[in-house]
């Protein structure tokens, strides 16, 4: 059975950093496509960052430039480091993970990703 649990969350202040880290147990994150998902109160979940099978990753452009996802597989984590954060950026950050073939591009649907964690809060 596949758990995804986030860590890292917490305030900064606008131009700060935080990493937000998603531990993956029950299978390798390699095997998966993931994605990092935010909601702020009153709004639709919404896709930040994803990770293919391959390595290659793409961004929300409120994101890009500022967020960088990565993966490592000796600790089976998934990473969102978040850099010159803008209170905009405030929500609650969800990992997400989906198993699919070693080419496929997920792209940042929620509807597509089948395992979540529980969310990490980040305010700013």
């Amino acid at each position: 059975d596949v758990q995804l649990v986030e860590s890292g969350g917490g305030s900064v202040q606008a131009g700060g950093s935080l990493r937000l880290s998603c531990a993956a147990s029950g299978r390798p994150v390699s095997s998966f496509c993931m994605a990092w998902f935010r909601q702020a109160p009153g709004k639709e979940r919404q896709g930040v960052a994803t990770i293919e099978r391959s390595g290659d990753t793409s961004y929300h452009d409120s994101v890009r430039g500022r967020f960088t996802v990565s993966r490592d597989s000796t600790q089976n984590t998934l990473y969102l480091q978040m850099n010159s954060l803008k209170a905009e950026d405030t929500a609650v950050y969800y990992c997400a993970a989906v198993l699919c073939s070693p080419f496929a591009r997920p792209g940042l649907l929620p509807g597509t990703y089948n395992l979540w964690g529980q969310g990490t809060q980040v305010t700013v």
